[in-house]
């Protein structure tokens, strides 16, 4: 382009300010409060929840190989791309930045499997380019997709091994239905092969300080405040596992029930086979009997670990998501809950999870905290409860 024949006149440059302008959003702050965004055309509306009429085979098992197995024992790969990673408490919940899962190579996908299986939850913020087809390829790398038999699944076809969680404006609140310990759960533990590996990514969801967080619970850790005592006797039941429940509430809502319901038969204390740690594998969610035992004595274990896994709090951690947030847990070793009281706001995830293998018992399985404790130096923890007590906090 020619240059213009007319002499332009350039405005005096102003001086650049002393202070950067002053945040005034303060300015809108209400308590308890937050902005709620409008989602009149809505970008993953092909991703809201359905419940198609289809009816499914029974599961069989299928072979399994844990690629966290192959795993560099520092994660090496994983963690060159990035830029920050930090624990949120020792023995449970890892965040990093500067990684993106949709990008990840193969060596970096088995550091990712290995890392989760032993902090049990890693979070990874701001996955905007983690659509649900890269999701369900990054999760098919570590096993079959499972799919699940009465949850919503996407309206677009095709994606019936996607869970949708949804909560909208319009949606009722369901507080009143449920005692908080029975909303933390390990997902379809009744499954002969409950899923290993597992995702969830934030769509849409209220904003900072708008509730719905997600919160953890180290089974790992829960068997470990345990005595050695309980920890002998517990390995030594098994407990049943029951889809009727989710069965029953689906037929209730005249809602499809894709696979006829079962009841199985697990362990109540497993091992990890990356870790080779020892874990609790309980959930008030799904164990509904301690086999072998008079009632009695399992309604006893059962409010017992019911109590041990929602009120130890350094079993626990809790996330608070923003958009296109990822979550990435084993199954095998976490429960997980959401909270309530995120009203008026939606709240939108998808969740795609890889079949596991069968839960077994190694009795000459590890206690995590006793090897992290000899690895740094940290005094073997006491468990003995009838000395004096000085809390001081």
């Amino acid at each position: 382009m020619a240059p213009s024949l007319e002499e332009r006149v350039h405005p005096p440059l102003s001086p650049a300010p002393l202070f950067p302008a002053k945040d005034t959003s303060w300015q809108h702050y209400a308590p308890g409060r937050t902005a709620v965004e409008s989602h009149v055309q809505y970008e993953h509306d092909d991703l809201k929840p359905s419940f198609p009429v289809v009816h499914w085979a029974p599961l069989t098992e299928v072979p399994y190989h844990d690629r966290g197995l192959h795993g560099h024992a520092q994660f090496r790969h994983l963690l060159k791309d990035a830029v920050d990673i930090f624990d949120y408490n020792p023995k449970i919940g890892t965040e990093i930045h500067g990684v993106h899962l949709a990008q990840l190579t193969e060596h970096q996908k088995d550091d990712l499997a290995r890392l989760v299986a032993h902090r049990g939850v890693v979070f990874f913020r701001n996955q905007d380019d983690l659509d649900i087809d890269a999701q369900r390829d990054l999760m098919r790398y570590f096993g079959s997709l499972h799919k699940h038999a009465t949850t919503s699944v996407p309206k677009r076809p095709g994606l019936e091994d996607v869970h949708v969680v949804y909560t909208d404006e319009t949606s009722k609140d369901q507080r009143a239905l449920f005692t908080p310990s029975f909303l933390w759960h390990s997902d379809v533990t009744y499954e002969i092969q409950p899923p290993s590996y597992t995702s969830l990514k934030l769509l849409s969801g209220p904003p900072r300080g708008g509730g719905g967080d997600t919160l953890w619970a180290s089974q790992y850790a829960a068997y470990d405040v345990l005595s050695p005592f309980m920890q002998r006797y517990l390995e030594s039941l098994t407990a049943l596992h029951s889809a009727e429940l989710q069965a029953e509430g689906s037929r209730a809502l005249n809602r499809p029930v894709r696979r006829d319901p079962v009841v199985t038969q697990h362990p109540l204390v497993r091992t990890n086979p990356v870790t080779g740690w020892k874990s609790l594998f309980f959930n008030p969610g799904f164990v509904t009997k301690i086999v072998g035992v008079p009632k009695t004595e399992s309604d006893t274990i059962i409010h017992f670990l019911n109590e041990v896994l929602t009120t130890t709090q350094e079993l626990h951690v809790r996330f608070q998501w923003q958009k296109n947030d990822v979550a990435f847990w084993d199954n095998r070793v976490t429960n997980h809950t959401a909270s309530y009281g995120f009203a008026p706001h939606r709240r939108h995830a998808v969740r795609v999870a890889s079949q596991g293998e069968r839960p077994y018992l190694d009795p000459s399985g590890k206690s995590q905290e006793e090897e992290l404790n000899r690895l740094y130096g940290i005094p073997t923890t006491s468990k003995d409860g009838s000395g004096l007590a000085n809390y001081n906090d």
